[in-house]
């Protein structure tokens, strides 16, 4: 299957080309040569994935590729997608299924600890990849045994971790909205507490925590903003002059870009903006 594929192809242009293609809705972009073919943004395409030859969707329309991308190191598009091959997605879409209730069955009448979260099979149907998640270390070789023969293709079993499973279950956030990463979030960033404490959020682990029980993705969203605002104030604990007197931080207002200062002297507290403490910089 697309073995006859012509990669000397004379428009070097067009060969130089790169796309990003998607696996599954809102998945991950994967970058792929385009070698003489006329494709754009929503194309179903054959490409070779690390299951085998899949069925992809273009994300990205063909473009040059970047500088720190080396076209060498990418596989080719090999086809624009057949009638013939999306009856062959969907057959194997109905295979995964099927594949999926005969898994749910065998966990149970072998009682193994595990949850079960998505089944996979290549685009010629030689190999299922079963998704799961697990608190602890669970033995397999029983249901893969099982699952080999009743399946009669290769199984392989892929331990995945809490936010994926969330990314493929999907559901609402506490905002109300569809999650980000099953809506549109491609790729999961690290994600960590500083980001909050930065955005003077409480640190109430309840408040924090996402739907797959680990740190909001959302934390990210605005840290840059808030950490690029904090460098134009000075630091809780640190000593300011402005207009409106000397004094200590005792707490900093990143979004209205204010300082409340506890002046000396027991004068008392007052809030000074960013342009009144560079006045009185300034000024000295």
């Amino acid at each position: 299957m697309g073995s006859g594929v012509d990669l000397s192809v004379s428009d070097s242009a067009n060969a130089a080309s790169v796309v990003a293609v998607s696996f599954q809705p809102v998945g991950r972009l994967y970058n792929y040569l385009v070698p003489g073919l006329s494709v754009k943004r929503g194309d179903r395409v054959v490409v070779e994935g690390e299951q085998g030859l899949r069925v992809a969707t273009i994300e990205v329309d063909p473009h040059p590729p970047s500088r720190t991308l080396d076209p060498s190191t990418l596989k080719p598009v090999l086809r624009i997608a057949t009638e013939r091959d999306l009856a062959v997605e969907e057959d194997f879409l109905d295979r995964e299924a099927y594949a999926r209730r005969l898994c749910l069955e065998r966990i149970r009448a072998l009682g193994l600890k595990l949850k079960l979260v998505n089944v996979e099979y290549s685009f010629d149907s030689r190999k299922a990849t079963f998704y799961y998640t697990a608190e602890e270390r669970v033995n397999l070789r029983s249901l893969l045994r099982e699952l080999s023969t009743m399946l009669n293709v290769w199984v392989e079993m892929k331990q995945i971790r809490a936010r994926e499973e969330t990314k493929a279950t999907g559901a609402l956030g506490p905002c109300g909205r569809e999650l980000c990463c099953s809506s549109w979030l491609r790729d999961f960033e690290a994600i960590t507490v500083k980001m909050a404490r930065e955005q003077g959020l409480a640190l109430n682990p309840s408040r924090l925590a996402g739907m797959c029980g680990r740190l909001k993705c959302c934390l990210r969203y605005e840290y840059g903003t808030y950490v690029e605002l904090k460098r134009e104030l000075p630091p809780v604990g640190k000593r300011a002059s402005s207009v409106k007197g000397d004094g200590k931080v005792v707490r900093q207002n990143i979004l209205k870009q204010t300082v409340l200062l506890q002046l000396d002297g027991d004068a008392g507290l007052v809030e000074v903006t960013r342009d009144e403490l560079v006045a009185a910089r300034a000024a000295n």
